[in-house]
């Protein structure tokens, strides 16, 4: 993908998983990529590692996207290191825990809400103007197949978040279309991530891969492709408002 060559990436929850697998993609492309963490920097400098040592540019950046502020201050200072952002993918988020819906406290709610959708909200703020600075830019949100299905027992707020951030994609493509900033989502299904490894039990998730038409799990770099095919304007500048699933046939919309 030539036309990618060059362009700054900002890449959220880039320190493992879908978002370690995504920031490495680009960098393959001779991206200039931003790995951004928080709790884990030490795993995001080793991502960003792999990235120079693949012969592009990497730096981290770190920050809790749960703090409105926090999240606004990493797109000034993406652009301050780089000069420009061009591709923005927001991937973090998470379970935070498992709970039932009837039972969910509101510190939970809270925790789950931030982390999976309020982030976009408040990194876009300041990810957006930047784009119309220069004219064009791409957004690619990390949505989920939980979002149609609900989820697997209980991570009903999790589902929910996702079909928020589905619904947001879709309404952000509508506002930015005339900035030629194109807006859409990659929807993974059950893939073989740390956040299984933190919050799903092995049981469920052998049950989970015995319902996949493919037989298996996905895994993080083969949701990498589609968010490459979105970013990049060869081959997707007539794409926007779209959600792509990734699931091995889990669900076919």
């Amino acid at each position: 993908m030539r036309d990618l060559v060059g362009k700054v990436v900002l890449v959220t929850g880039a320190s493992s998983g879908i978002g370690a697998a995504v920031a490495q993609a680009f960098g393959r492309q001779g991206c200039r990529v931003a790995v951004h963490g928080h709790s884990q920097m030490d795993a995001a400098e080793a991502v960003a590692d792999a990235i120079r040592a693949a012969g592009a540019e990497a730096r981290t950046f770190g920050a809790d996207l749960t703090d409105s502020a926090a999240a606004e201050n990493l797109a000034r200072s993406v652009d301050a290191a780089f000069g420009r952002l061009d591709i923005l993918v927001n991937n973090a988020g998470g379970f935070v825990r498992r709970a039932p819906l009837a039972e969910a406290p509101d510190d939970l709610i809270e925790a789950v809400f931030n982390l999976n959708a309020r982030s976009m909200l408040a990194l876009g703020r300041a990810a957006i103007p930047l784009m119309r600075r220069q004219g064009a830019g791409a957004i690619v949100n990390m949505t989920s197949q939980a979002a149609r299905t609900g989820a697997s027992p209980g991570a009903g707020l999790y589902a929910a978040t996702k079909a928020y951030v589905s619904t947001y994609t879709r309404a952000l493509a509508k506002e930015l279309v005339q900035d030629r900033i194109r807006v859409n989502a990659v929807a993974p299904g059950v893939i073989a991530t740390p956040i299984h490894d933190a919050h799903t039990a092995p049981e469920l998730l052998a049950r989970l891969a015995t319902a996949i038409p493919m037989g298996r799990l996905g895994t993080a770099e083969e949701c990498a492709g589609a968010v490459l095919f979105l970013a990049s304007e060869d081959m997707a500048s007539y794409v926007t408002g779209q959600i792509i699933e990734v699931n091995g046939g889990s669900v076919m919309p």
